[in-house]
């Protein structure tokens, strides 16, 4: 018998308990995705169900309107009330007089925008962080606070019942916000590309409008879009400063279906869906920038 004993043998490993096979695990990422898809298509029918529902009412005949029997789709489709919605008074005017005041203001806005978020995202000045707060803090007051204020003031510039007036209003109104949100980009532009322009001999200004401008097209779209739904889609400033029916804006034009006699449903549910055409058509043609706009604007700053 040898004096000296072996050391005691360390236990064998146990064998890994055995898996439950792959086709009896729940999958929870499936259930999570179809329950996330059926909120989104929930939350879109419930958004989408009153343009629906314009649109339907303006295909309608005026005796099922007025019907307390509805139903999801018309009994009969007729385009009469578009025709009385075109027929009605001042029609034209009132789209002539909305497409020069958005026009003017939303270019303008942006133009002014461009170079109000170029100055604050590429300078360093005295109160430039203030100011930002202030661009913000503008943007929680609402109109109807200021209508008194902003009223007296423009009859003091003789600019009641003027589009300049109601221009400058919307104008105004939106610089704020878009000033904002084109700031996002100019931060994420790199000056690698100004400070090579200019030593190619551009001018600092020349930089801007060859180099910097162009890469600014998502933000503007961005920007653009939302300016121009505020201008079209605004009523209470309007109908304040603009006085004479045939200055009218589409949406204070709305106002006439409604009378003593009762409202013309039909035409105004017509009216109403022609209004909104312009404004989709615009949002057609950006909406790819737009889509850009909205997330690479918002990466710094």
């Amino acid at each position: 018998m040898s004096a000296t004993t072996s050391a005691p043998r360390a236990p064998a490993p146990k064998a890994p308990a055995p898996r439950a096979p792959q086709s009896l695990r729940p999958d929870r990422k499936k259930k999570s995705r179809i329950v996330y898809n059926a909120i989104g298509l929930l939350t879109f029918v419930v958004m989408i169900f009153p343009v629906y529902w314009l649109v339907i009412s303006a295909l309608r005949p005026n005796a099922e309107i007025r019907s307390y029997d509805q139903t999801l789709w018309p009994s009969s489709v007729t385009f009469d009330n578009f025709g009385r919605a075109m027929d009605y008074a001042n029609f034209g005017t009132a789209i002539k007089s909305s497409l020069i005041i958005c026009v003017t203001a939303v270019v303008g806005a942006m133009l002014m925008a461009t170079v109000a978020a170029y100055a604050i995202g590429r300078f360093r000045f005295f109160g430039r962080k203030g100011f930002m707060i202030v661009l913000i803090l503008v943007q929680l007051l609402p109109p109807t606070a200021m209508l008194i204020p902003i009223y007296l003031q423009l009859n003091d510039l003789g600019a009641l019942n003027e589009y300049w007036g109601v221009i400058i209003i919307y104008l105004v109104s939106t610089l704020p916000f878009a000033t904002w949100m084109i700031r996002g980009f100019v931060i994420n532009i790199p000056r690698e590309l100004e400070e090579s322009a200019m030593v190619d001999g551009c001018s600092q200004m020349g930089a801007f409008w060859r180099i910097v401008f162009p890469l600014l097209a998502p933000g503007l779209a961005a920007a653009s879009i939302y300016s121009l739904i505020n201008a079209w889609n605004e009523y209470l400033l309007a109908y304040v400063v603009l006085q004479d029916n045939d200055k009218y804006t589409l949406n204070v034009w709305l106002a006439n279906f409604t009378t003593s006699r009762g409202v013309d449903y039909g035409a105004l549910m017509a009216a109403s869906t022609l209004i909104a055409i312009p404004v989709v058509i615009f949002f057609m043609f950006i909406q790819k920038k737009m889509a850009a706009g909205l997330t690479s604007g918002a990466v710094k700053g």
